[in-house]
């Protein structure tokens, strides 16, 4: 259809409708909806402006325009994994994982070209030098100290780009397969050698103690002697004493009684010496090495002594009959009545 045939209203309702259209298209360009964990950088003729939160914003539609999107979530890096010779030139191949988040979105978006790949390389090169500075056993053990120090490095390094960097984890450090097997057998002989050390160690301690109980076991048994042989003594002085003062006794006896009393006093000892004889089961024999006759003269003295007094006279006043003479006592050293 030829513009040239349409009326003047026809000709309205074109441009208007014209200016709706470009009127809703204009409004949908000035109007952003910024998603939730992003922030976007707004762009004047190429120049970066300001930044759109998350939510509905508003923008100059053909002279403002949205220049980066950026992520300020917590973002998970993976670090490739890298060949690193140690200070004892021992080759490992290590990688790990590096937890960062943008906190400056404008540093972030122009600050640095491309972020992930500045600091994955920023990630690798110092993992590089700090396990450049350690062995290889304060590698594999040092994962800690690795960690720390790799984390305050990144850290201090992605301040400028507008990054905070929360957390760094060396995830492999995995050593040649040579190398592996030559820690095995270093481990398996380390581990044979404190075996070693150990049984020597409780063979050592177990001497010790058994020679202890045996010194402690001699040291009991010659208290035990001492108190035994200090209770004999004390019992053999007790004897002494005790046999002191029977012969004192004796001896006060004697003195009162006369000889008499001596001789009934060792009568009566002889007497129990002989009951003891015969008593004996395992005594079949005794021999008396005396004569009879001497015997019998200590045992009538004896009952002379008991009956203290001479017989009384019987009746009419007849003079008491004398005394029988003691049998005589045979002379020989066996014979307890000789007398000097």
């Amino acid at each position: 259809m030829d513009l040239a045939d349409l009326t003047l209203p026809e000709l309205g309702t074109i441009v208007l409708i014209a200016l709706i259209l470009l009127g809703i298209v204009t409004a949908l360009k000035g109007i952003r909806q910024v998603p939730q964990g992003e922030v976007w950088t707004v762009e004047r003729f190429r120049a970066f402006t300001r930044l759109l939160n998350p939510g509905i914003n508003f923008i100059i539609p053909y002279i403002d325009a949205i220049g980066r999107r950026v992520n300020v979530q917590e973002i998970v890096l993976d670090i490739p994994e890298q060949a690193v010779i140690t200070r004892d030139n021992a080759t490992v191949s290590v990688d790990g994982i590096v937890y960062y988040r943008v906190m400056d979105p404008a540093k972030a978006a122009y600050a640095v070209q491309d972020l992930t790949a500045a600091l994955a390389a920023l990630a690798m090169t110092n993992i590089r030098a700090v396990i450049g500075e350690m062995d290889l056993d304060g590698t594999l053990s040092g994962r800690e100290r690795i960690n720390s120090q790799l984390l305050s490095i990144l850290d201090g390094a992605t301040d400028p780009w507008g990054v905070k960097v929360s957390r760094v984890e060396i995830r492999k450090i995995e050593p040649p397969e040579n190398l592996i097997r030559a820690m095995n057998l270093q481990m398996t002989a380390e581990r044979e050698r404190r075996a070693t050390v150990a049984k020597a160690e409780g063979e050592r301690e177990a001497e010790v103690k058994r020679a202890e109980g045996a010194k402690q076991a001699q040291i009991l048994e010659a208290e035990g002697r001492r108190e035994a042989a200090m209770r004999d003594a004390e019992a053999r002085e007790r004897l002494a004493l005790a046999e002191a003062n029977a012969t004192r006794m004796v001896a006060e006896a004697a003195a009162g009684a006369g000889i008499e009393a001596l001789r009934y006093f060792i009568s009566e000892k002889y007497v129990r010496a002989f009951e003891k004889l015969a008593e004996s089961p395992n005594q079949k024999l005794v021999l008396v090495p005396m004569e009879s006759s001497g015997l019998a003269g200590g045992i009538v003295s004896a009952l002379e002594i008991l009956r203290g007094l001479p017989e009384a006279a019987p009746p009419g006043g007849a003079a008491p009959r004398p005394r029988p003479p003691a049998p005589p006592a045979a002379q020989g050293p066996g014979n307890p009545w000789t007398t000097g």
